[in-house]
């Protein structure tokens, strides 16, 4: 069955105050379709038993894309800014935390009869609520209870949202057909309404008078039960000026990207924001996205609302992180309000100022004419900036060795850049963190994670204010910290997930409780190995040039009871080029292309 969603496009912002009125119209479209889990092949595949890699197609994740944008740096009251020197914290034990390996690059090559490629980097979603966990990444999601044992997965996202395969195979492995491309998953489960939401963006696999055509999908399910059955939504994010969207620079060239799709929610609205880039070059600004949530999960949506964030005062927006709340404590002043973070360093040098962002009024996206107003305030905030790759500690790596000479150094990891992570409405507070350059006390550059609870008010007079409350940083000496997400309890007790990694650590999933405890990093999911994927190495992945992607963000949920959930990518599988000769699965543990997996880490803060 099909529906009809309004879509209408408002307003730039380009000041401290944005205020725009959406009026209803047919001026742009949503398709609607159901799916139920249940129906999807979750048979995985056999994978390719000998090297071969003629068969096995990798690709790169597309939200690793740079945003530096030229021009002079504009530090808060004009101060120099320094490289940050935290004194960094000591490495324990699981500290208590239990946890499971999540989905690996076996569960995501595999799925869907092996219909799938080798994809890197594996952007992490979780959602947790009436007694399941489900975790996805790039391709693919599986469904736990919360002892850790699988209900049902893997799942690919394919067939699950656009019903087609990935990379359909023929008999002897080799790919004779392309689906939609498809990544960038994220997962929320509505404690108000007891309802799962996922999304990924997509990119059509054919092009359209010369268009590449692109797409955001939410899944919203119709029970709380995510095994059921799911409403399925798209809406056009390509901003040609067809199908109702709008003309944005560059996008008639060759269409555009929404990079980056992140998600929140209030107690009314569900909230998309991307990264825009022209398929022909350039960056169009954040993007960001309103709509009704009960719309969503009745099957039935109401208008999408859209802002053009082409321009801010001090530079072009970009990840725009929209706030979830644990328990269900939403912000119901000002007629419903949603929460945003930012990051304000433009340049790939550094910076000490955030933005937090407010959509107020957000009670009327469930009426036919939404009536909101977007606003930012920037807040100063601790130093942070882009930060360097991430050593690698030596290990076995006989992809490497084969595609490689042997002689040839370790890869490192990539870190990205300082954009916003995932950001948490809690007890009147704003909770993220970013990845930072850091002089650790050895005297080396390193990786860590500056972060941030933030004090947003002053809405309801029209005028918002913002400063930073609390902050900090996350390091460990000589070694990295990266790719943080931060859950938050009702009662405001924070936990940081994120990996560790470098000259001392096999990539690990590890956590910090940021508002107790013993003050001590603790591994939940230990390293085993070394990244040993494709985008590690040049003739694999010119492109990347020895340096592997990661996950570019992790993922960190509360639920009511108090506690909190955490994903992180790790590596939890090692094998000699000996075992790997033999079987390039090294017991079901990777494939060819790479050997990422991820943890899941539960904590009582």
């Amino acid at each position: 069955m099909r529906k009809r969603l309004t879509l209408a496009v408002v307003g730039t912002a380009a000041g401290i105050l944005l205020l725009a009125t959406v009026a209803a119209g047919s001026v742009g479209s949503f398709t609607v379709g159901s799916v139920n889990v249940g129906s999807i092949n979750t048979t995985q595949g056999s994978p390719l038993t000998q090297v071969n890699l003629a068969n096995e197609v990798p690709d790169r994740g597309e939200a690793d894309s740079e945003i530096k944008v030229g021009g002079s740096i504009k530090q808060f009251h004009g101060k120099p800014v320094g490289v940050p020197t935290p004194a960094g914290q000591s490495v324990s034990d699981a500290g208590g935390a239990t946890g499971f390996s999540g989905v690996d690059h076996f569960d995501q090559r595999t799925a869907d009869g092996g219909n799938q490629f080798s994809l890197e980097p594996p952007d992490q979603a979780l959602c947790v609520g009436n007694g399941y966990v489900v975790e996805g990444v790039n391709l693919a999601f599986n469904v736990y209870d919360t002892s850790g044992s699988k209900l049902a997965g893997p799942v690919a996202y394919n067939p699950f949202f656009t019903q087609d395969h990935a990379a359909t195979r023929n008999a002897s492995g080799a790919i004779i057909a392309r689906g939609w491309f498809l990544s960038d998953p994220k997962c929320y489960y509505d404690t108000d309404t007891g309802r799962f939401f996922m999304t990924v963006l997509g990119e059509e696999p054919t092009l359209t008078s010369g268009i590449q055509r692109t797409a955001q999908f939410i899944a919203v399910s119709k029970s709380g039960d995510p095994r059921g059955s799911w409403w399925i939504y798209h809406f056009d994010t390509t901003d040609d000026g067809q199908n109702g969207t709008p003309n944005n620079p560059g996008c008639a060239t060759a269409g555009c990207l929404g990079d980056q799709p992140l998600i929140g929610a209030d107690k009314y609205g569900f909230y998309i924001t991307t990264n825009e880039f022209p398929f022909a070059g350039g960056f169009n600004g954040a993007q960001i996205y309103a709509t009704s949530k009960t719309g969503l999960e009745s099957g039935s949506p109401g208008p999408l609302v859209h802002f053009v964030t082409h321009g801010l005062q001090e530079g072009p927006a970009y990840s725009v992180q929209p706030a979830t709340s644990p328990d269900g404590t939403f912000d119901t002043g000002a007629g419903g309000t949603e929460y945003f973070l930012s990051a304000l360093e433009f340049n790939g040098t550094l910076d000490d100022r955030i933005a937090a962002w407010t959509l107020t009024n957000t009670g009327s996206l469930n009426s036919a004419t939404p009536n909101l107003a977007l606003q930012y305030a920037v807040a100063k905030s601790e130093p942070y900036g882009a930060p360097p790759p991430v050593e690698q500690k030596p290990g076995d790596n006989p992809l490497g060795q084969l595609i490689d000479s042997p002689d040839d150094p370790l890869g490192t990891i990539q870190s990205n850049d300082d954009r916003m992570n995932q950001v948490v409405y809690a007890n009147g507070l704003l909770w993220s963190g970013v990845n930072t350059v850091a002089q650790t006390q050895d005297g080396s550059t390193r990786v860590a994670i500056a972060w941030f609870a933030v004090d947003a008010n002053g809405k309801a007079a029209g005028k918002l204010d913002a400063h930073v409350k609390k902050q900090g940083y996350v390091s460990v000496n000589g070694n990295n910290v990266f790719f943080p997400a931060i859950g938050v309890n009702g009662a405001g007790k924070a936990v940081m997930a994120f990996t560790l990694a470098g000259p001392n650590y096999f990539p690990s999933a590890a956590w910090l409780n940021l508002t107790g405890g013993d003050g001590q990093i603790h591994v939940s999911g230990a390293g085993a190995g070394p990244d040993d994927g494709f985008t590690q190495y040049p003739d694999e992945d010119p492109v990347d040039n020895g340096s592997g992607r990661w996950g570019d963000y992790g993922a960190a949920v509360a639920t009511p009871d108090g506690s909190v959930w955490l994903a992180s990518e790790y590596i939890g599988q090692s094998c000699t080029l000996a075992q790997f000769l033999a079987d390039t699965t090294c017991g079901g543990t990777r494939t060819i292309l790479a050997n990422w997996g991820t943890f899941i880490t539960h904590v009582t803060p």
